[in-house]
């Protein structure tokens, strides 16, 4: 026997003599229960896939590095964008949204863009997708959108009809169906898009001032997008194209990088500014706030293994690190609570301390016990606080900062409802190419809906936001549309 071989071993670490035939009664059986290797085996293999996320299911990732290239201190203390040349290892997890594990990577889709940086102040996440807006501006719409981006519980199938009557009735969506149905809704592969926090975040520097920020990642391979019917013929041949795309790439050493920039909006602007920043449907003007360097992102190395890393990975908006901190943004303030929690649930409540997830900094603090509690859980210190034996204390330098806040605790909706004036600019910023081409992906995506109903309140919203863009789309789905908005 060769020195260096590995015995078979069990899960409990005996080795294990024979992994090709169960333990029968005699030659013909029956199996006997006492083969607990057998047993062992079965029962890990019934449990060797964890729930699948929710949304955003079906995803591909990569480890990298993020240099920071630019001088921000004047915003913000975070530790890992402190100076310049500083480098600080990440993991990013591409992702669809609405399928499911084994759903095809080329749908039109928004592509989940969520990066994990794991800096010397503990991790930060930012989650966000490859699109500057969203669909929905308030958290408590969110379970309702999903589910009609999801089956029907009848007939198990894409319901077309669910997905335009809830966008028809939520205008504020316009914007983000404006960018889906482009060109843009079908990226050519996960390294060609970019990537954006879509949120509006606030940066405090290192005298506790603030300034809201939004993020944007510029691809440095430049925007390439798939043609629908490419699209169509690569989910029928390849539906991991995007996943196998990334892996090649990053294996042959062609490495991703895209570069960070983010827009800068004093506090008090928040009270004057056209758009409410806080609102995820909208956009901040370059030309109001331009574009600031920050630094570059690269992607080098791929996972080990697949589960360990990208499906066992856990982001949430709500892992901040001091000098970077939330808003009042309504969708953002549920994703805080929502995503952590989703972890506990699908991953586990000690999903932080899977080697993908863990921190490289150290971690203090009180928490203990729980499912899969794979480290000395605390051993034998200190397991409350305040306490007299000198464990983990609180930093008061690190307490976030305020925002003034003011207004009758209720359910209200936004202050106002332009939902049209940013879709409209965007549709007349494309091409007469692009223009024709969106139009058409919403015609044949509203084709199948059932009622007429629904067709004309949605072709309302087009029209409202660009009168061309409205008539086409009627045009082509055989209506017409009322002058009388």
């Amino acid at each position: 026997m060769s020195e260096n071989k590995k015995n078979l071993t069990t899960s409990w670490g005996a080795p294990v003599g024979d992994n090709q035939n169960s333990m029968t009664a005699g030659y013909r059986g029956p199996t006997l229960i006492q083969d607990v290797h057998l047993l062992e085996k079965l029962a890990h293999f019934n449990r060797e896939r964890v729930p699948e996320r929710v949304v955003h299911a079906k995803g591909a990732g990569a480890h990298g590095y993020f240099e920071v290239t630019n001088d921000v201190t004047n915003y913000t203390k975070a530790k890992f964008l402190s100076e310049v040349g500083k480098r600080t290892p990440l993991f990013i997890r591409f992702s669809t949204v609405a399928g499911e594990n084994g759903s095809a990577d080329t749908v039109r889709d928004p592509r989940g863009f969520a990066v994990k940086f794991y800096t010397e102040d503990g991790n930060y996440d930012l989650v966000g997708n490859n699109t500057p807006v969203f669909f929905i501006r308030d958290a408590i719409k969110f379970p309702d959108f999903i589910h009609t981006q999801k089956r029907d519980p009848r007939t198990h199938l894409k319901n077309p009809t669910a997905v335009w009557d809830f966008w028809s009735l939520s205008p504020e969506s316009l914007h983000q169906v404006t960018i889906l149905m482009s060109d843009r809704g079908i990226p050519a592969t996960y390294r060609h898009m970019h990537g954006f926090g879509s949120h509006t975040f606030k940066w405090v520097n290192a005298e506790g001032e603030g300034v809201w920020v939004k993020y944007h990642f510029k691809t440095e391979q430049g925007i390439k997008n798939l043609a629908t019917d490419v699209a169509a013929k690569l989910a029928g041949e390849n539906p991991d194209y995007h996943t196998e795309e990334l892996f090649n790439a990053i294996e042959n050493g062609d490495f991703p990088a895209w570069k960070l920039y983010v827009q800068i909006m004093p506090l008090e602007d928040a009270n004057t500014y056209r758009f409410d920043p806080f609102d995820v449907t909208k956009v901040w003007s370059q030309k109001d706030y331009p574009l600031i360097e920050v630094g570059r992102m690269v992607l080098d190395k791929n996972p080990e293994n697949y589960f360990a890393e990208v499906e066992q990975a856990t982001f949430s908006p709500g892992t901040f690190v001091p000098g970077i901190e939330a808003s009042p943004d309504k969708m953002l303030q549920g994703r805080l609570f929502a995503y952590a929690d989703a972890h506990r649930y699908r991953v586990g409540v000690n999903h932080n301390h899977l080697p993908i997830n863990r921190p490289k900094s150290d971690v203090h603090n009180y928490q203990r016990d729980g499912q899969m509690r794979f480290d000395g859980n605390g051993g034998g210190s200190v397991y409350y606080e305040p306490n007299s034996f000198g464990g983990p204390a609180e930093s008061p330098e690190n307490k976030q900062t305020g925002y003034l806040v003011s207004g009758v605790a209720e359910s209200v909706s936004y202050d106002h409802h332009d939902h049209y004036t940013q879709a409209g600019d965007l549709y007349r910023l494309l091409s007469e190419e692009e223009r024709t081409r969106l139009v058409q992906n919403i015609v044949d995506s509203m084709k199948p809906v059932e009622k007429e109903e629904i067709k004309l309140r949605q072709i309302q919203h087009f029209y409202k936001a660009d009168p061309e863009y409205g008539t086409r789309i009627a045009q082509g789905l055989g209506l017409s549309v009322s002058k009388e908005v």
